[in-house]
């Protein structure tokens, strides 16, 4: 009896050190991402989700990070490094749940950022997917503030394009906005961000 409580003991102790090392980990990663260290970032994500296969997030982060500093590159080969690296990551999340919002939303940004950076080669390929994407979150949560807001941050890129009418856009911006207001990310790693961008995208509003 004594030898099971205490095996049961060292497994719970177990579990606790290892939980304890997944946040500390992922509070250092993001330490580092607010910091501007995005490789190093990038890198401390990918260890955790390899030793972490339970949890979506840290392969979640490494494609985010990867993507938005892929955004800010003009370099073709940085740029093809990145976000081949953000779809790795994202690819052994979507096998294992394809219907997570946060994802679909993270696979659509994927295919944006290709887009921003070649439009002429990859707008006309890829921004039928992006909407099916931003449809597909849009039906499994309905509430997600990513999901809107991104949805119809894509819809102005394409508008302002074509010279349609942003009105119908801007107005889901504005309910994405209230909707960050009421947003209770699952746990305290889980998606929060968006709201900053939302603004901006605002009082950019026409």
């Amino acid at each position: 009896m004594t030898k099971i409580i205490t095996t049961i003991a060292f497994f719970i102790c177990s579990l606790v050190s290892a939980q304890g090392q997944f946040e500390q980990g992922m509070g250092k990663a993001f330490q580092l991402w607010g910091e501007g260290k995005n490789t190093e970032a990038s890198d401390l994500f990918e260890r955790i989700s390899a030793a972490e296969k339970t949890s979506w997030l840290p392969n979640y982060y490494v494609a985010l990070v990867n993507t938005t500093t892929a955004f800010r590159t003009k370099d073709k080969d940085q740029m093809t490094l990145l976000l081949s690296k953000a779809q790795k990551s994202l690819d052994i999340e979507m096998d294992k749940n394809p219907n997570n919002a946060e994802l679909l939303v993270m696979q659509a940004m994927i295919h944006t950022a290709w887009i921003a950076f070649d439009p002429m080669t990859n707008g006309q390929k890829l921004s039928g997917t992006v909407m099916e994407l931003y449809g597909k979150a849009q039906a499994i949560a309905p509430e997600n503030p990513r999901v809107v807001f991104g949805k119809a941050e894509f819809e102005i890129g394409g508008a302002q394009f074509w010279g349609t009418d942003t009105k119908p856009m801007c107005a889901q911006i504005e309910k994405a906005i209230g909707l960050f207001a009421t947003f209770k990310p699952e746990t305290p790693f889980s998606p929060k961000w968006g709201l900053e961008r939302a603004l901006t995208a605002q009082k950019n509003c026409k």
